[in-house]
């Protein structure tokens, strides 16, 4: 699958947003090495931090299906803004945990900017189950 190709599967699941209160559908789209794409889209509650986001929804649903870290390939992210969607830090600490550390993450918007990083980029120094131990 090609990233213009993920990028319309995020768009897709952007549809599904539930953005009452900002008003700011986002769109994830994680691909596995099967083939298989998990969708996510962010889901808002009038108690802001009870918001779930789109990547992290995207991500917690491929592994309610069984997925693992090492069948994840490629993540887009998309939302309508003027430049490509970044994912915010509740996002990046569960990507820097969850997903691949070099594997292409796209960031994108409504007017075709894509641009990919990875995580390892968006937080390069995570905190990381290595650092619970003594």
């Amino acid at each position: 699958m090609t990233p213009k190709q993920l990028m319309q599967k995020a768009i897709d699941a952007r549809a599904l947003s539930y953005s009452p209160y900002s008003h700011f559908a986002v769109g994830a789209a994680l691909l596995c090495r099967d083939g298989s794409v998990y969708l996510g889209a962010n889901v808002e509650n009038a108690s802001y931090p009870v918001t779930m986001c789109a990547e992290r929804n995207a991500l917690f649903h491929a592994m309610m299906e069984g997925k693992k870290k090492e069948d994840f390939v490629a993540l887009a992210i998309v939302a309508d803004s003027k430049r490509a969607c970044s994912p915010c830090g509740l996002c990046r600490q569960a990507i820097a945990e969850l997903y691949p550390n070099t594997a292409p993450i796209y960031l994108g918007n409504l007017s075709g900017e894509i641009q990919e990083t990875n995580a390892q980029e968006l937080l390069p120094f995570a905190f990381q189950k290595e650092d619970l131990e003594k």
